[in-house]
């Protein structure tokens, strides 16, 4: 159970109209205890404590409450120490003490140290990289098939999981800024403001983590490679997958539902449907959350520039207030405008307003060209010894079958040590004279059947040994 013992009110402490400030509290602690700036050979003893707790009661602001329970304090220090010992009756802190200098520190509990690490990522500004789970889920997978070592499933296990929880998370907080957008735009009616938060949060945001989500790492991208690892992974050998299943049976056996069911089969069968639900169903809800997100975005941001521009003109209610205006007035009133259209007026330019264009300097081209000239004698020399290298060592499908018509003659048949060799190029096609019964030179229609003959040709004039084989043309349509 978890409300037992020390945690029977465990979210007692949250409840008061304290609240914010024990939140500021243990935010402040878990910053001191596991931020990059901690000291983690440091235990915190109650002094210390106190002197967090005091900083932070300083931050935070308190809210109104109905109860009347610790109402007054006289400063913080006093408050300080009825947060730090209501947070060790209910759960939050451990009390220790040390045997020798019977001095006491307190940590955090296991369960307060998660419950304060979600408060602490809930207003944390820091660069996010959740959209690597993916690709930690395919590392995870290719290093349990390649070293056989199940903590590698088991995390693969964990990020595939994340893969769906993050999706969550993100088209959540993509609703809840497209409400607070409508109601800030309600509230202040700030044009300036409300298009600044807006592109404060696509460029903090959506450029770090959801495009990168959309592109670079989207799960369609390697979904592909993950099925190829699972598929690798299921066609291991029997000894290797009881090996894993042994071991997965020993190391999690939560995880064991049904003894003639086998947990290796399970964890892939999950990984496989969450990454299918990833791509298929809320990939797509995010792009949805994504647009609905920015449309409602464009059309606030338009309806606050459009009264903005009309606040200085205002026609109908101009009019109204014109129509109410008895004859007299009304004459008034428009005489004294048309004098003041019809009037001319000089005016002075304001600096501010006068900006010089900054031409640019465009860069010259050279667009020339340059002769080099005929090449030196050593240029051309090693050109062409290039060049009949190349051609001297050229070995096409198209020369071994002429070379194999020449010396079957009219027969049909002919054995390997029978090929005559006259020169170089006769040399290289009896060389490379089997690769003509490959499949290529069928689809040419150009049929040899090869059999071994068992027996070695040797004595030969550039071959110490080589393999005997009976020859036989069986189809040649260019014949």
């Amino acid at each position: 159970m978890f409300f037992a013992d020390q945690r029977l009110q465990f979210f007692k402490p949250l409840t008061s109209k304290y609240r914010e400030q024990i939140v500021e509290c243990l935010r402040l602690l878990h910053d001191r205890l596991y931020s990059a700036s901690a000291d983690y050979g440091e235990s915190l003893k109650r002094e210390q404590v106190l002197d967090i707790f005091s900083e932070a009661l300083e931050r935070a602001p308190l809210l109104d409450g109905d109860d009347d329970e610790q109402s007054r304090f006289r400063n913080n220090r006093e408050q300080a120490g009825w947060v730090l010992n209501s947070l060790v009756d209910h759960g939050w802190l451990e009390r220790q003490v040390d045997q020798a200098t019977f001095q006491s520190t307190y940590p955090f509990s296991r369960l307060g140290r998660l419950f304060t690490q979600s408060l602490v990522e809930a207003v944390g500004h820091s660069v996010r990289t959740r959209h690597r789970n993916t690709r930690n889920t395919l590392n995870a997978l290719s290093a349990f098939a390649d070293r056989g070592e199940v903590y590698d499933l088991l995390d693969a296990y964990e990020y595939s999981e994340r893969i769906i929880a993050d999706f969550t998370d993100i088209i959540a907080e993509l609703e809840e800024r497209k409400r607070q957008l409508v109601r800030e735009v309600e509230a202040q009616q700030l044009v300036q403001q409300a298009s600044d938060q807006f592109f404060d949060f696509m460029e903090r945001r959506f450029q770090p983590d959801v495009s990168i989500r959309l592109s670079a790492d989207s799960v369609e991208k390697h979904r592909d490679r993950i099925h190829d690892v699972l598929r690798r992974i299921r066609h291991k050998p029997r000894e290797w997958k009881a090996n894993a299943e042994r071991e997965l049976r020993r190391l999690a056996p939560d995880l064991v539902v049904d003894d003639s069911a086998s947990v290796l089969w399970q964890l892939l069968d999950t990984i496989d449907n969450r990454m299918r639900n990833a791509s298929e169903i809320m990939l797509p809800a995010l792009r949805r959350t994504l647009q609905s997100f920015t449309k409602r975005a464009d059309i606030l941001i338009r309806q606050l520039s459009y009264l903005q521009t009309q606040q200085h003109n205002d026609i109908v209610g101009l009019c109204r207030e014109l129509s109410a205006l008895d004859p007299a007035s009304y004459e008034q009133r428009l005489t004294a405008a048309g004098d003041a259209m019809a009037r001319l007026r000089v005016e002075l330019i304001d600096p501010a307003q006068v900006r010089l264009r900054e031409r640019q300097n465009r860069q010259p081209v050279q667009s020339e060209m340059d002769d080099p000239g005929m090449p030196d004698d050593d240029t051309l020399r090693s050109l062409a010894v290039s060049q009949l290298l190349e051609r001297a060592f050229n070995i096409n499908a198209s020369g071994m079958r002429d070379y194999l018509r020449n010396a079957l003659g009219d027969g049909r048949r002919i054995n390997s040590g029978d090929l005559p060799i006259h020169g170089a190029s006769d040399l290289l096609a009896v060389s490379h004279v089997i690769a003509l019964g490959s499949a290529d030179q069928a689809a040419a229609g150009f049929r040899v059947k090869i059999e071994p003959t068992g027996q070695p040709v040797t004595g030969d004039t550039y071959f110490n040994r080589r393999d005997g084989f009976i020859i036989e043309l069986e189809q040649d349509t260019h014949a």
